[in-house]
């Protein structure tokens, strides 16, 4: 048996092609829009959720984390969607889950600090639940999807050149980018909320697939979500 989470489960995605399929799929569903963005409450899987489309980048990605947290009382969040693979063994389809997630964009080192440290709260690596987690890989192995777990990378920056790709795989070794996750990671983290990120790959990391295959890992992506919730205790 998983161990329990409690409360509402906050699911957020970037686009509407990585949300619109759950949503389709929820009763009892009555919307409110904060700070622009739309929060769709209801049940999917038999889970109590709210749903948002965050929007692009991290910024939008934390304003929707929060009002999650503060306005409607999430216990845990989930960051679903769509990410350019980093390794060779991630291909179109695929699936990453994070256990962990870092802002590669995210640069004091001229004070002397790490790579992506978060300033304040003094780390580079935000940790997600074990208690998240583990579903996550049950539902991926359920589902037979090829899947890897390590960290997922996020900056504002869609990532289409090869030498960026490999400079975010050498200062974090990560297994994918992206660029919302490690921002609700973030938010969760200040205010103690578990928290899970899963990205099907969309393209390389080059971004040269993303136009072609977005809508096929946007599919995967839902159906392990929707696995996910039907395994937490």
């Amino acid at each position: 048996m998983n161990e329990t989470i409690s409360g509402r489960i906050g699911i957020i995605g970037a686009m509407q092609v990585e949300i619109d399929g759950l949503v389709a799929k929820m009763t009892d569903t009555k919307t409110h829009t904060v700070s622009g963005v739309n929060f769709t409450e209801g049940k999917l899987c038999g889970k109590d959720v709210v749903v948002a489309v965050c929007g692009v980048g991290k910024v939008f990605a934390a304003i929707c984390a929060e009002a999650m947290i503060l306005r409607f009382g999430v216990g845990a969040l989930l960051n679903t969607g769509v990410a350019g693979g980093l390794l060779p063994l991630l291909e179109v389809g695929d699936v990453a889950l994070a256990d962990a997630v870092v802002q590669h964009d995210m640069n004091t080192t001229a004070l002397g600090d790490a790579p992506g440290l978060l300033s304040g709260i003094n780390v580079v690596k935000i940790p997600t639940d074990p208690r998240l987690l583990k579903p996550l890989c049950e539902a991926v192995a359920e589902l037979e999807i090829n899947s890897v777990v390590g960290t997922i990378a996020s900056g504002d920056l869609f990532v289409a050149e090869e030498k960026t790709k490999r400079a975010i795989v050498e200062r974090f070794d990560a297994v994918a980018c992206e660029m919302e996750g490690a921002a609700i990671g973030h938010v969760a983290f200040v205010n103690n909320v578990p928290f899970a990120v899963i990205r099907a790959i969309s393209d390389g990391g080059d971004g040269m697939e993303f136009s072609e295959f977005v809508k096929l890992a946007a599919k995967q992506s839902i159906a392990v979500t929707e696995a996910f919730l039907q395994k937490l205790a």
